[in-house]
């Protein structure tokens, strides 16, 4: 299975909106139905409503006046509702506000089942209206699943649809069939041959514009650089994640910490380097293309020599190391390269784990 993800075209979104209206009052009564019956029967055991209870409680809105959504989808809000409830463990979730003058305002979201929406001709069918959508997929090719209409800071409206995918059969490459990644600031990504992943820092660049736009107020320029980095960023991870995937039999990437990172003092760098969309991307193209793909522990990955196996004294430790990017190892004499020695140690510890999993079946 995977999310593919559409941008519907402007003349909808007053359409979507309406639908979207209706969405927060489903899941605005659910909010307050559930608030009232933790209030009223607090001593009782089912206190909690479930999915089924909401959507009973819901049954026949669809039908009353005005209201453009489907029972369908009303099912899909109260059960959303019901598993975020259980979720984050509270008496209530936030209201969900409709007002767009509101500084609260909640960006538009329609959900919707798989059998509720159909495509053909270059259109999605849904709820009555035939919405026209820039199809960069070829939609026709998939069996459509479950999804949701979704509005950006921008009002712009996507659909973000899931389906099923054939497995492609994968060709071992000639040349070195598996490599080790270690993630990084100074670099995004560094491999266990050498060569590195290292974008423009997007957020970086653009920061300089951002403060100033921000600084005169102007909320619609504010969105557009912000939307104009998130794109660039994708847009390069993404052909590089494909290209590792069409070159490697084997990808070992270290599990590094990225939420934990997030909140100290190199967030920004943390943020801007996106190690969780890279591995993310790498994950999901690995699988389709048949590519062994592993996160393995970056423990001691940078002071180990991956020449010999040992801890020297001379290696890179803590914080106080960072600044070190090169270094010779006491036992063998080799120079080592920061990064590309952890990467090639985490393809060593990768291979190792393949290698005891093969042997263990």
């Amino acid at each position: 299975m995977r999310t593919l993800k559409l941008r519907i075209k402007d003349k909808h979104a007053k359409a979507m909106l309406a639908m979207a209206r209706d969405v927060n009052q489903v899941w605005n009564f659910c909010a307050e139905t559930q608030f009232r019956s933790l209030k009223r029967y607090c001593n009782r055991p089912k206190a909690w409503l479930s999915g089924f209870d909401l959507q009973r409680l819901t049954a026949g809105f669809s039908k009353c006046e005005g209201i453009t959504i489907d029972s369908r989808t009303t099912q899909e809000v109260c059960k959303e509702y019901a598993t975020r409830l259980k979720q984050f463990k509270r008496q209530r979730l936030n209201w969900r506000v409709s007002s767009r003058k509101s500084p609260k305002y909640s960006l538009g979201w329609v959900p919707f089942k798989g059998e509720g929406i159909k495509y053909k001709g270059g259109q999605l069918r849904f709820s009555g209206l035939r919405i026209s959508l820039w199809d960069s997929y070829g939609l026709a090719q998939y069996e459509l699943g479950a999804g949701s209409f979704n509005e950006d800071s921008r009002g712009r409206w996507y659909v973000n649809i899931s389906v099923k995918l054939q497995v492609q059969e994968k060709r071992v490459p000639d040349g070195c069939a598996a490599i080790g990644i270690d993630m990084g600031l100074k670099k995004v990504a560094s491999y266990s041959d050498g060569n590195d992943f290292n974008p423009k820092r997007f957020y970086r660049e653009a920061e300089a514009a951002l403060g100033i736009a921000q600084r005169a107020n102007k909320k619609r320029q504010v969105k557009a650089i912000h939307a104009r980095i998130a794109n660039q960023r994708k847009d390069a991870i993404h052909k590089e994640t494909l290209a590792l995937v069409k070159k490697h039999a084997a990808i070992f990437v270290g599990n590094v910490n990225a939420k934990a990172l997030a909140q100290t003092n190199m967030a920004k760098s943390v943020l801007d380097a996106a190690w969780t969309m890279f591995r993310t991307q790498l994950k999901y193209k690995a699988i389709r293309q048949c590519v062994v793909f592993a996160e393995v522990s970056e423990a001691f990955s940078t002071q180990t020599c991956s020449c010999c196996g040992v801890i020297p004294r001379g290696s890179p430790k803590g914080r106080a190391g960072l600044g070190i990017r090169e270094w010779k190892c006491s036992d063998c004499g080799v120079v080592h390269h920061r990064d590309t020695n952890a990467a090639r140690n985490i393809l060593r510890l990768g291979l190792q784990a393949l290698a005891e999993g093969i042997s263990g079946v």
